[in-house]
């Protein structure tokens, strides 16, 4: 019998999404054919430490409303950057070493995993991941650095205004005449944050101080968006691989009533909106779509997988976001759009690993 592929699946870590990124490798895990790999799940605690984590993935599933989190009281992890040592070593009262990992997957959502941290730290120790680079994962999740590149690209982004740590604390009447510019409603976020976590929706200008100071809980770094009324929000799934970029189908996210946009609650607690696989749009505007996705995916090197996001307004297709590491549970929008495009989630989840291994590390 040939040797299992060892897998690191990485999750948690220090982000607000720590919880999704809990859910999204439960459903990773089980997804991995036993006698293909062999899984060594890796939790990241919020205070940013290494342990090994259970392989139990049933408690890594959303119950009654609440989240897991990792373990910070299990044994941690040393993970070393030295590309001659891909052994990990567990730090318990007797010191173990576990044998190499061949390729990491790391389930990581936000800030100082999904950002070009981590991937940083795997092309330090000389291990393939799934996912994009360091550059391309810093990039897509600074939403000002996106949008800068899609517009050098000639890619069509909305109307926005992005507020440092600085100008906000010492030109802060400068910033509110700029947001001012972009007329009203608004859209006020973290700039390095996601899930809908810290995102305000400003329909007077009475409100905007107080949305700018909450989007700041999460990032010192805001953007404001100018909102694009009664845009249809609709979603591609785009892998990257030896034989090129792919679009999957198309999706639409349709909010209903109780909520202004597609916000944190309405995303995981309460059910509040209706995901649309395939979503209903005409051929052209599906291509059209498509197309300005791997457009997007390869303007910024994608590789392995991204979720692109945009706002379909009448005939105009602006690219909202591109999320490197999407939600990724098995009812997850990416794999559910990538199932209806004919790869169920098995697949999925073995042809990123695959690509990974392939890819390596390194300069490409």
């Amino acid at each position: 019998m040939s040797q299992r592929t060892r897998v690191a699946v990485i999750f948690g870590g220090r982000s607000s999404e720590h919880q999704i990124s809990c859910v999204s490798a439960g459903s990773v895990m089980r997804a991995l054919d036993p006698e293909k790999y062999e899984v060594v799940p890796i939790g990241i605690t919020r205070e940013g430490r290494w342990v090994l984590e259970s392989a139990d993935t049933g408690r890594l599933t959303m119950s009654n409303g609440v989240f897991p989190e990792v373990n910070p009281d299990n044994d941690v992890v040393l993970f070393t950057p030295d590309p001659s040592a891909t052994h990990l070593v567990i730090q318990s009262a007797v010191p173990e070493i576990l044998n190499h990992v061949d390729v990491a997957f790391p389930v990581l959502h936000g800030p100082w995993g999904e950002d070009g941290t981590v991937q940083g730290l795997l092309e330090l120790a000389g291990i393939p991941y799934v996912g994009s680079g360091v550059f391309t994962s810093a990039v897509a999740m600074d939403k000002a650095h996106l949008k800068a590149m899609m517009r050098a690209n000639n890619i069509p982004v909305g109307r926005y205004e992005v507020i440092t740590d600085s100008q906000w604390r010492n030109h802060q009447d400068g910033a509110l005449d700029r947001i001012a510019n972009l007329g009203l409603p608004l859209f006020v976020k973290p700039c390095r944050a996601g899930s809908s976590v810290g995102i305000t929706k400003v329909k007077t200008y009475a409100g905007l101080v107080a949305a700018i100071e909450f989007a700041r809980e999460h990032d010192p770094k805001v953007i404001v968006e100018a909102s694009i009324e009664n845009a249809r929000e609709v979603e591609c799934g785009v892998l990257g691989s030896a034989e090129g970029t792919r679009a999957s189908v198309c999706a639409e996210i349709i909010v209903r009533e109780g909520h202004e946009f597609y916000d944190f609650e309405a995303k995981y607690v309460d059910s509040s909106v209706d995901l649309v696989v395939p979503a209903d749009l005409s051929d052209e505007v599906s291509d059209r779509v498509r197309k300005l996705a791997i457009q997007a995916f390869d303007a910024i090197d994608g590789e392995g997988l991204s979720r692109v996001d945009v706002f379909v307004a009448g005939d105009d297709i602006l690219i909202n976001e591109i999320n490197t590491m999407p939600g990724f549970t098995a009812v997850s929008m990416f794999p559910r759009m990538w199932s209806h495009s004919g790869v169920d989630y098995p697949e999925l989840v073995d042809t990123l690993i695959q690509d990974a291994l392939r890819r390596g590390t390194g300069l490409r």
